[in-house]
């Protein structure tokens, strides 16, 4: 069986330096944007080679549309969050996915925070969505996209409420801007390779070193997908 995806990618430049961005992330919730996040436990935290390996695991809930409530009753769904801190690099990857309604529909995003030249922190959001209901995949991935650009915008917000209370003082320039990057549909053997070559592209667009790694990281992520995690941050599922 041929299961088609859809992938999409946005852009956030946070306007606060990396060490706040990174400090804040483990206090984002809760937030007035974020009401759909119900619960967060941290499963294992590691110091390995210098770098922070974390597996975290939260319970989200997010209305559907009439539609969709044939296939999926809104009810929480457990997502597994694994990632890893780089200080030496000042790279934060964190790689989410979705332990129920697989079938339904299949979420595997990677989002990469890194320092930029000017001091604020830019983080890259890849998302890859699947689904395996007959005759409704198109509808359920295009939902799927519309959903992961809303969710990003509202996580944007809320991770930007989070900052300023944390660091009332520390506020480089402008709030941050969300920009949707692609959006397509491929089979599911060429969505990886795919995403790679508009990382590559987009890289070569900008002078940016910083993403440049980012694209890099990302890529490296999305080679190993989900089945492959466990093994990337050697931790069984």
């Amino acid at each position: 069986m041929v299961v088609t995806a859809s992938t999409c990618r946005t852009e956030t430049v946070f306007d606060y330096s990396w060490i706040h961005v990174v400090s804040a992330y483990w206090n984002r919730y809760p937030n007035p944007s974020s009401t759909h996040v119900l619960t967060e436990d941290t499963i294992r935290r590691e110091v390995r080679d210098g770098k922070l390996y974390s597996r975290r695991l939260l319970s989200k809930t997010n209305p559907v549309p009439k539609w969709g409530a044939r296939f999926y009753n809104n009810l929480p769904v457990k997502i597994v969050e694994d990632s890893v801190l780089d200080p030496v690099k000042k790279t934060f990857t964190t790689f989410t996915r979705n332990l129920g309604m697989k079938k339904i529909m299949k979420v595997d995003e990677i989002v990469v925070y890194s320092e930029q030249k000017d001091g604020r922190t830019l983080a890259v959001r890849s998302a890859y969505i699947s689904s395996q209901v007959f005759g409704f995949s198109r509808a359920i991935r295009a939902f799927g996209i519309e959903r992961f650009k809303s969710n990003g915008n509202k996580a944007s917000n809320g991770f930007n409420y989070v900052l300023r209370r944390m660091f009332p003082q520390h506020q480089l320039s402008a709030t941050a801007s969300l920009t949707p990057i692609s959006s397509q549909s491929t089979a599911a053997s060429a969505t990886y390779s795919d995403m790679a070559s508009a990382s590559a592209n987009h890289s070569g667009s900008s002078t940016s070193e910083a993403l440049k790694r980012t694209a890099k990281i990302s890529y490296e992520f999305c080679k190993g997908h989900a089945s492959k995690i466990a093994q990337l941050f050697s931790v069984k599922n």
